[in-house]
Parts: C-alpha cells; sequence; structure tokens
C-alpha cells in the first residue's frame, strides 16, 4: 500500500479546522481570520493549491459582518476533502468551493 506523504499534513490541517470549529463562535473576527490564515499558510507551504486558495478566500470571508455561517460551511467542505481518500476527490471538493466562492 502506498504511503500517502501528506498525510501529516492533512492531519494538521484536519486538528486545526476540527479546533476552529469548536471555538469559533467566541472567537472574534480578527482571532477566527488569524486560524484559518494559519491554514493557508500550511496548505501553501506543501503546495496545496486547492486549499490555500479556499483558506484564503475562507479567511477573508471571516472578516466580513454575518458571515459566521458561510465561514462555518467553508470549514465543513475542508473537513469534507480532509476525509476524502482520492487526491483527486479532495482537489475537486476544495476547488469547486473555492471556484463557487470567488
Amino acid at each position: 500500500m502506498a504511503i500517502d506523504p501528506l498525510a501529516k499534513v492533512r492531519s494538521e490541517v484536519g486538528l486545526r479546522v476540527a479546533e476552529i470549529r469548536q471555538v469559533a463562535p467566541r472567537l472574534s473576527a480578527i482571532d477566527l481570520y488569524a486560524r484559518i490564515d494559519a491554514i493557508r499558510q500550511l496548505a501553501a507551504a506543501h503546495g496545496l493549491d486547492a486549499l490555500e486558495g479556499l483558506a484564503r478566500r475562507s479567511a477573508q470571508v471571516a472578516l466580513l459582518p454575518g458571515s459566521r455561517i458561510a465561514t462555518q460551511t467553508c470549514l465543513d467542505r475542508v473537513a469534507d476533502a480532509l476525509d476524502s481518500h482520492s487526491a483527486r476527490d479532495r482537489t475537486a471538493i476544495l476547488a469547486s468551493l473555492a471556484v463557487r466562492l470567488h
């Protein structure tokens, strides 16, 4: 069986998403932005372009008034993508959401 070279990164992103989803209602917009931007930076450092684009847009959305539901939806789709066992499916989920948000 092939080893996923990005498994550690996917795990780290998954942990960060879970943490954000837990505490998001209590975070200020700027704190939410900073946590999502940390995911963007992690994605950028590992060449996960679709995730980086989605995290960039999600962080921007987090700063808008009344954006809690949209931000939660973005994080839900990131979690869906991370749960996928197919790299193609992960990329498709993240890219389609990123395109929809732009």
